[in-house]
């Protein structure tokens, strides 16, 4: 007949539960018991430790209004000072952090790899680039636009006035 329980050689067991059915019954309430008395312990430890702080720091508290109050118009002047330092530090150094940030994606951009937004800088350069274009053609119609409207006028042309604002109705305005 097959044992289907854990089989042991000298003192080690293999295979099986921890918990074998073959065990006095008297051997897990007074585990349990030993585990609730241990836990109890270290609770009842714990709160009377809590209370102890609280009421610590209750008495740090009453002794320490009185001075608070009293060096107040120093410590108060003094805080705001600390904090602004504090402040100013934490700031320049996000502004470095940042910095070094920036520096090191354009440096990634300009040796060709391509960093994160590189995509759309070059659709921002190419849009701009286009307006540069038109700007300088609408520029350059406009120069020559005066240019004809100054020849005009030198010529003495009083009597084109009709025809220089018929000509700029067809060009459009600018």
């Amino acid at each position: 007949m097959t044992d289907h329980h854990a089989r042991t050689t000298g003192s080690y067991s293999y295979g099986g539960s921890p918990y074998d059915t073959h065990t006095s019954s008297l051997s897990h309430p007074s585990r349990q018991t030993v585990k609730f008395i241990t836990a109890a312990t270290i609770g009842v430890t714990l709160v009377f430790l809590s209370g102890l702080i609280l009421v610590g720091t209750v008495i740090g508290l009453i002794i320490a209004t009185p001075l608070l109050v009293i060096f107040s118009p120093i410590l108060v002047p003094a805080a705001i000072t600390l904090s602004l330092i504090a402040g100013g530090f934490v700031f320049s150094g996000g502004c470095g952090v940042a910095a070094i940030a920036a520096l090191s994606w354009i440096y990634n951009y300009v040796s060709g790899n391509r960093p994160a937004g590189s995509d759309n800088l070059d659709y921002a350069k190419g849009y701009i680039t286009d307006k540069a274009r038109e700007v300088k053609e609408k520029a350059k119609d406009y120069g020559n636009y005066a240019q004809a409207r100054a020849q005009e006028a030198a010529q003495g042309g009083t009597g084109n006035y009709g025809q220089a604002r018929a000509q700029e109705g067809t060009q459009g305005t600018y």
